[in-house]
């Protein structure tokens, strides 16, 4: 694989959101109750913006992000932004461990296609600016799979899924692009639609087998990155849901390992790794020597507790029987607020577990 120019992902990363501060959340209420404008909110987000990108500078981090403070949900704000998409209010939820989400979901109503106009690149562009080259300014966005979730896909736009996977990998390589031209060299993919192929109970078209819905999630994938600039780095992180610290489904990575860890052509792998539900090591096997990154996820943000340093220690020494120690990094298994309502930690337990990551990862990957 071709060594790409900012070197990410790094040794210590993270996956992306941080929790929302009390601020935000009362002008984020205050907006939708009429009480202050778009423009007013758009200024309070950017002050937090800058607020938490400072800190994550502090912290030690080289790759920031704007810990999705300008959206409500990890996934639903970029896609019912797309062409052919719409968000709406199913009549229930996702069952998840211990909770069920609030009822929002998105749509398939028209054919598809990136929205030029998407927000997300504007946004993109002030937080860059903010960032300032004091790192690595990352941007976050679903995964092209997710919309590959049971109840998407409208069949009377679609009849064809093959013509809804050409019409996602075209909408997603314009998004691509369209983050590149704003200055992104550091994008991620968020799935956890893949992830949730390694179960028995979440597949999307019953028609397909397994394999055949894993190796359609590759060529969406790959196809969407044909075209990806040389300097652009792209990684994916593997999710098994995350919503008020809980989660929603459990399996190793050893049925998508074979297909997905071998051939899918991204610079690293955000992997969940902090506790029992994520399986073994093993599958880590099927990734190419002198490929893609492995970033383990072996800290939880779900609690603010910090792991103890003998086992993580342990873990990085058993993950190195499957992948070279130099392809490795360590964030945590997922962000800490996928959705505005955040996991169960204080804003001060995420600052001292990403800075122990940061200082752990000098330690055991040097």
């Amino acid at each position: 694989m071709t060594k790409t120019l900012v070197g990410a992902p790094f040794k210590a990363d993270h996956v992306g959101s941080l929790l929302r501060s009390e601020r935000l959340h009362q002008a984020r209420l205050d907006f939708k109750e009429g009480k202050i404008t778009k423009e007013a909110l758009r200024s309070v987000e950017t002050e937090e913006i800058k607020r938490i990108v400072d800190k994550q500078v502090e912290v030690g981090l080289e790759a920031v992000t704007d810990g999705e403070f300008r959206r409500s949900w990890w996934h639903i704000d970029f896609l019912e932004n797309l062409n052919g998409f719409e968000g709406y209010v199913p009549e229930a939820g996702i069952k998840f461990a211990d909770e069920e989400t609030e009822p929002y979901d998105v749509r398939n109503v028209g054919k598809i296609s990136f929205n030029t106009d998407h927000p997300f690149v504007k946004d993109f562009i002030d937080f860059k600016e903010i960032v300032g080259g004091r790192a690595v300014a990352k941007q976050t966005i679903p995964s092209p799979n997710q919309l590959f979730h049971r109840g998407i896909r409208n069949p009377e736009v679609y009849p064809n899924l093959d013509d809804y996977a050409n019409d996602i990998i075209a909408a997603y390589k314009d998004a691509v692009q369209a983050f590149y031209d704003a200055g992104c060299r550091y994008l991620q993919f968020d799935d956890v639609y893949i992830a949730g192929l390694n179960t028995d109970h979440l597949f999307a078209y019953e028609e397909l087998t397994r394999q055949e819905l894993i190796d359609l999630a590759l060529r969406v994938v790959n196809e969407v990155l044909e075209a990806k600039p040389e300097d652009l780095v792209i990684t994916t992180h593997l999710c098994r849901g995350n919503y008020k610290s809980t989660w929603a489904f459990e399996g190793s990575y050893a049925h998508i390992a074979p297909t997905l860890f071998a051939k899918e052509k991204v610079d690293g792998f955000f992997l969940e790794y902090d506790d029992d539900r994520s399986g073994d090591f093993k599958p880590l096997n099927q990734i190419p020597e002198g490929g893609p990154q492995v970033v383990l996820g072996l800290f939880t943000s779900k609690f603010g507790e910090l792991e103890d340093e003998t086992l993580i220690k342990e873990r990085v020494e058993e993950a190195t029987q499957f992948v070279p120690k130099e392809q490795l990094c360590l964030s945590p298994q997922c962000g800490f607020a996928s959705t505005h309502h955040g996991n169960k930690l204080t804003e001060e337990q995420q600052w001292e577990k990403l800075k122990y990551i940061v200082d752990l990862s000098k330690e055991l990957l040097k």
